[in-house]
């Protein structure tokens, strides 16, 4: 019978990090607390992270850098501008529901994260949103979308799907895929039938 590895003790510590900032706020968590999650001494830790900061840098430029990557991906698909945005926003769904504290960390506490860092983290988020937005824009210009401004659709996007890191808890009444598809169509095709 072959043992199953333990994650390393340094992605133990960022993802039980990544669940008290989330639920205490990353000012209101402390080393100790972290180190009390985890289950180790707070020195101990230190030999696997440096410092607060550095357990906000590692989680926001992780989920950062999977939304980037996703963006990418999709760009190349040979698929419609509107089959872009439905993968976009189904991949954006699923890494709330697979990661959502980390998430949750990324889309708030971001703020605290060093000058340069903070600089380099609002640069590689605006690329995404201006990537995303390009998308929509060339969709409207191909007929595909109605002819709304691509930075209203966007952030209208992007607001309406981030209430999921909030509320969604596996085993409720609605499956992730059904949470997928019904944002889906509520983003895509509205209340109202045709």
């Amino acid at each position: 019978m072959t043992k199953i590895a333990k994650p390393p003790k340094r992605q133990i510590i960022l993802e039980e990090a990544a669940k008290l900032f989330k639920d205490k706020g990353y000012g209101g968590t402390s080393m100790r607390d972290i180190a009390g999650q985890v289950g180790m001494e707070a020195a101990s830790m230190y030999n696997h992270i440096k410092s607060k900061d550095e357990i906000l840098d590692s989680i926001c430029f992780r989920i950062s850098d999977v939304y980037i990557a996703h963006l990418r991906e999709v760009e190349e698909l040979p698929l419609s501008f509107g089959e872009k945005v439905r993968v976009l926003i189904r991949l954006h769904i699923q890494l709330m529901v697979e990661d959502g504290p980390a998430v949750s960390v990324a889309n708030h506490d971001w703020k605290y994260l060093p000058n340069a860092r903070l600089t380099e983290f609002t640069t590689a988020r605006r690329q995404y949103e201006k990537g995303f937005a390009a998308l929509i824009a060339e969709g409207i210009a191909a007929g595909e979308f109605q002819a709304v401004n691509p930075t209203v659709a966007l952030f209208t996007i992007l607001s309406a799907v981030r209430w999921v890191e909030l509320w969604f808890q596996p085993g409720r009444s609605l499956s992730a895929q059904e949470l997928e598809d019904h944002i889906i169509t509520m983003l895509l095709k509205g209340l109202e039938q045709r």
